[in-house]
């Protein structure tokens, strides 16, 4: 049987992680298929981890360590890879979320990032990222694959969203994207009881956060620091006056939002928009 290790195509290169996973793979003589029964992971999962369409998850690369006797350096090239395709401005957040102990955040124009569905954030990036090539969409779709894991951990952080309604009017990728994207929301809403979701409808009028997203982490230490971003920059800000600033704002904009049950029902309602879209 031939091994299936040379990307076929016009497939986009191994990551480095994808790339030294193929060729222990085929040192070894294995299959991708014999080697995802030994691990307990879908072949077709880590075929994508090789081809470097997807990164692997922390659970996988701490897998392949102890397979390949790696001494961790699967998971040390995850982390690399990862914070790669985060913006400078932006890795203190990646590198905080998962020591934070809440997580609050609020998205004037797009779902919340930890929320966002594959497909979804595929379909943003291409729309968004003008001159980008597919390999570095794909790439940036992974990274924001990678760090939803944060919700599934063991003790993941108290994840308080508000959302504006617009996030949900505005058709990123089509109806069938959005139904998708607005089924997972509701499934984590319903699944995750860590996960609280309000969305601040367009009858409400204006809010003191138009036109950008802020993120409050606060650490187990009860340290908290914001996150304030808008188009291709971000600001991580962490002085007392101007967090408590930024937090006064988050606040005024919570008391605008629908409280949970009734932000459920609205989702519901854009859902079954858009499955009509569908069928139509």
């Amino acid at each position: 049987m031939a091994m299936e290790l040379e990307p076929e195509g016009d497939a986009m290169p191994a990551s480095p992680a994808g790339m030294l996973a193929a060729r222990a793979r085929a040192r070894r003589g294995l299959s991708l298929r014999a080697l995802a029964e030994k691990l307990g992971y879908p072949h077709t999962y880590l075929s994508r981890v090789e081809r470097g369409e997807q990164l692997p998850s922390e659970a996988l690369a701490e897998a392949l360590d102890v397979f390949y006797d790696a001494e961790g350096l699967f998971t040390e090239l995850l982390v690399v890879a990862v914070a790669a395709e985060v913006p400078v401005y932006g890795r203190k957040v990646l590198e905080e979320e998962k020591r934070a102990a809440r997580i609050q955040t609020f998205n004037s124009s797009v779902v919340p990032g930890l929320l966002q569905t594959e497909s979804y954030a595929s379909a943003l990036f291409t729309e968004s990222m003008p001159g980008k090539d597919a390999e570095q969409v794909a790439l940036q779709v992974a990274t924001r694959s990678h760090r939803r894991a944060v919700l599934d951990s063991a003790t993941p952080p108290l994840y308080w969203a508000i959302m504006d309604e617009a996030a949900l009017r505005r058709p990123v990728g089509g109806a069938a994207v959005m139904a998708e994207q607005i089924r997972h929301i509701l499934g984590v809403i319903e699944g995750n009881s860590a996960v609280r979701v309000q969305v601040l409808p367009l009858s409400r009028g204006v809010h003191p956060l138009m036109g950008g997203s802020l993120s409050l982490l606060t650490l187990r230490d009860g340290v908290t620091f914001a996150y304030v971003e808008s188009f291709a920059s971000g600001t991580s800000v962490d002085t007392p006056a101007r967090v408590l600033e930024l937090t006064t704002r988050m606040d005024i904009a919570r008391s605008k939002a629908l409280d949970s049950g009734d932000s459920v029902s609205l989702l519901h309602k854009r859902l079954k928009e858009y499955e009509d879209d569908i069928e139509s």
